[in-house]
């Protein structure tokens, strides 16, 4: 088959696979025969036939090339009113897949104000250089200069005493259904020489960034008790960790707060997938190669704030706080404290 890149097919090839299927041939053999995909092929006789009849070339060239000629929907981001929508979000901290989801959730019913993750990637980057451009993807999660798949990163492990395997984890953890299940890790500064604990509630997805002393044992133990104890004892049921050496004091922990720790198996961080995911989206607020000692629990609080505040589409494009607040309307929200 042919490596070339796409293109249109001309009139003799039309006329070739007209011939082709008259007698009979199927389009898998006319592929080879043309040296084109079969889905190409495919796509040619459903797009340029008429309806209840078989595949001519005369018509099939005819329909292509009215086609060719009307003019391309415009993208709806020329509309002002849009593109100021899609700047804000940006600059609060959204995606372009959470402020596509966040525009149908708030008007369910003006398709005018819909818009697709696609629509607002491709209106970035086909941007002329310059300020906008520049400060609009630098606002983006990734903050790359040209479109690319993200590398994944790399996970620590340790040896534990006394784990318990995430095998033996309540089935009710992985419905997501109730209420009370978290997933948590460290996450690392400049040199390993300092480390922020994130936690992540399995249902409404609600992050609690604690501040640490460091990067050992006793210091995990101290940040995670600080921060959890300000949990109500029914959202604070199980805590499921990968198998870094910080969780060496497990068994104190638990026993402090009165919650179940599992493990993670090794080299599986999906099964730590919010706190996986989280991390990621941190990592804009606290980029590799800084200190991370430097930041106050105040000011983790305000960056789990913008979290807990952004929508999310695993929650219909709701927030995570808004979630919290149909769970528990009567009270407080104490997790971010």
């Amino acid at each position: 088959m042919s490596t070339r890149s796409y293109r249109h097919m001309t009139a003799e090839e039309r006329e070739t696979l007209s011939l082709g299927l008259a007698h009979g041939h199927s389009l898998r053999t006319m592929a080879r025969v043309l040296g084109r995909a079969p889905s190409t092929l495919s796509r040619e006789s459903a797009r340029n036939a008429t309806r209840g009849r078989p595949y001519r070339a005369c018509t099939a060239h005819t329909l292509a090339s009215v086609r060719a000629r009307q003019p391309r929907r415009p993208r709806k981001l020329v509309d002002p009113w849009l593109w100021q929508y899609v700047q804000t979000a940006l600059a609060e901290g959204c995606s372009p897949e959470q402020i596509a989801g966040r525009l149908r959730r708030e008007y369910p019913d003006d398709m005018g104000r819909h818009l697709s993750t696609e629509t607002i990637y491709a209106a970035l980057y086909v941007l002329p250089r310059g300020a906008l451009r520049s400060e609009l993807l630098a606002a983006l999660r990734q903050a790359r200069k040209a479109r690319r798949p993200r590398a994944r990163g790399t996970d620590r492990r340790g040896q534990i005493p006394n784990m318990t395997p995430i095998d033996e984890r309540p089935a009710e953890v992985a419905t997501r259904t109730v209420p009370g299940h978290w997933e948590g890790d460290l996450i690392k500064g400049a040199r390993n020489g300092s480390a922020v604990g994130t936690l992540v509630e399995r249902t409404t997805r609600l992050v609690i960034l604690a501040r640490m002393e460091g990067t050992d044992a006793r210091s995990a133990r101290q940040g995670f008790t600080k921060k959890l104890r300000h949990v109500p004892t029914l959202l604070r049921k199980t805590l499921t960790y990968d198998r870094g050496k910080e969780m060496a004091e497990h068994e104190q922990l638990a026993q402090r707060l009165a919650i179940q720790i599992f493990f993670a198996d090794p080299y599986s961080p999906w099964q730590r997938g919010s706190n996986e995911n989280t991390n990621g989206l941190l990592r804009q607020y606290l980029p590799k190669g800084t200190d991370l000692s430097g930041y106050t629990q105040r000011e983790l609080n305000a960056i789990a704030h913008r979290l807990n505040t952004r929508p999310r589409k695993c929650l219909d494009f709701a927030t995570p706080l808004e979630v919290y607040a149909q769970l528990r309307p009567h009270s407080p929200v104490a997790l971010g404290t």
